[in-house]
């Protein structure tokens, strides 16, 4: 994009109000003043604390225009065509008056020139504002901008320790510069230099960090949750058709050249403590990209009117983290719908629908779900995603599996153990289940100041009423939906 040549021609184009959500300001300003000649018009620019200034030399502020009302009520009056940025005005744009001078303003354009730029980090014209606006949004640094950035960090560091050079890997400053897109310039600088400051070099070691730190820019609002560890599927017991699923496709989603699709993600349908949460988690960890995980909880009550915009700017970040991993836990609670949100629900489906449809950049979505009847038609059909899988409760093999991953965590010998017989006395039980009954039986091996043996897993085995049992009628309810909807997970 040309930023330049974009927003002369939004200018020229006798649009009487623009406005620019950016965190660059500076930038912004700058763009806009360099364009005044090609335009032939004076730039003037406002804030609250200085008041009107024309940027041209020998100008000085007009103190006397530093109010809201004052400045738009001397825009409306004067006579003198000009471009007016004003910085930071989104606090006044829900007084009625200011409202009204800019929509005079406005109107006014074809027998006065004059065009308001509106510049913030978070800017919302009124409605009866909008229909005389265009939006502009400063491009992203590109892949040379980037490098050049990179480049002349290092340069910096170089000039200050008495012209050392910065070490550098070859393979990990591809990777630095690739990771730093989608930020903008100041922000590159400040990851380049936490990169190259630190230590003087550029290598792999400053990769994780430098996610981490890229996600806090992003993430400004908690909404996405960036989850530091992650499991690998050797921690996962059973799941055996995901894994080779998601293996088949782990080169085409990390390498950008490669002509196959690009893959969209999965949906995990299961019964509760089964693993889907874990298996989410597997996937980032296997291929080595960054785990968001996207809170509906945060997302609807933290900003109550405001949802599907926050659903946008999160979706936004994840699009400028990749290659990553989008988890959605519990996807059916954000968009079941109900008759008490006001329609909230199914805005945010659209807006999901939507960018799962239209995104192209390597964000590998996993949403999980237990309440199948809660899913909309329009999230299921297959064509949203790449496949929907069933995790269901683990076989004898898989429960075997899950005890010696569980006690093996907790450092106990599990030769000592008939994990077959443990697997044959925990039928119907689920994962979450089978560690609650290794935990449970510490807990007891505790208290007796004894060692944990078979006796006393049988015991708490027994003790345990799992899901399957409880909640008998839904759980096969859900089982016998998913035989001939679902791919088995196992």
């Amino acid at each position: 994009m040309n930023d330049s040549h974009d927003l002369e021609l939004l200018i020229s184009s006798h649009i009487p109000i623009i406005a620019i959500s950016t965190r660059e300001e500076r930038r912004a300003v700058a763009l806009i003043d360099s364009l005044k000649n090609r335009i032939g018009l004076p730039v003037f620019q406002w804030t609250i604390t200085e008041g009107l200034l024309r940027l041209d030399p020998g100008y000085k502020p007009q103190r006397m225009n530093s109010q809201p009302e004052e400045v738009l009520g001397h825009v409306k009056s004067s006579t003198q065509p000009g471009i007016y940025v004003l910085l930071d005005f989104h606090p006044y744009l829900e007084t009625p008056v200011h409202v009204r001078l800019i929509k005079d303003i406005a109107i006014a354009y074809e027998q006065q020139r004059k065009t308001l730029v509106f510049i913030s980090h978070d800017l919302k014209l009124p409605g009866e504002l909008a229909v005389f606006s265009a939006e502009f949004e400063l491009s992203l640094p590109d892949e040379r901008t980037l490098r050049n950035v990179v480049n002349g960090v290092a340069d910096q560091w170089t000039k200050q320790n008495s012209a050392s050079r910065v070490a550098v890997d070859p393979a990990a400053y591809e990777r630095l510069v690739n990771n730093l897109a989608g930020l903008t310039i100041p922000e590159v600088k400040r990851l380049a230099r936490k990169a190259i400051y630190d230590d003087g070099a550029i290598n792999e070691h400053d990769l994780p960090g430098l996610m981490r730190a890229k996600y806090d820019m992003l993430n400004k609002d908690g909404v996405l949750h960036y989850e530091f560890e992650t499991e690998r599927f050797s921690n996962v017991g059973g799941l055996e058709r995901l894994k080779r699923w998601l293996d088949q496709r782990k080169g085409p989603f990390l390498d950008a050249a490669n002509p196959l699709d690009v893959p969209k993600g999965i949906l995990l349908l299961g019964v509760q403590g089964c693993g889907k949460s874990l298996a989410a988690k597997a996937v980032a960890g296997v291929w080595g990209v960054p785990l968001l995980r996207l809170d509906f909880g945060a997302l609807f009550n933290k900003y109550h009117g405001e949802t599907e915009r926050n659903l946008r700017e999160s979706l936004r970040a994840a699009q400028v983290m990749a290659p990553c991993v989008l988890w959605v836990d519990e996807i059916e609670k954000g968009v079941g719908g109900n008759d008490l949100d006001g329609g909230t629900s199914q805005r945010v489906l659209g807006t999901l629908l939507t960018w799962m449809a239209e995104h192209s950049g390597a964000v590998f979505v996993v949403a999980t779900a237990n309440d199948i009847e809660a899913l909309p038609p329009e999230l299921v059909r297959k064509g949203r995603l790449d496949e929907i899988f069933f995790v269901d409760l683990p076989d004898t093999s898989t429960r075997s599996r899950v005890f010696e991953i569980h006690l093996s965590k907790r450092r106990f010998d599990t030769t000592r153990l008939d994990l077959l017989n443990l697997a044959r006395a925990s039928a119907g039980f689920s994962g979450a289940e089978i560690e609650q009954a290794v935990v449970a039986a510490h807990y007891a091996a505790h208290a007796r100041q004894i060692e944990v043996s078979e006796q006393i897993l049988l015991q708490e085995i027994r003790q345990t009423r799992p899901l399957s049992v409880v909640m008998k009628e839904r759980i096969d309810y859900l089982r016998e939906w998913a035989r001939e909807r679902a791919v088995p997970a196992d």
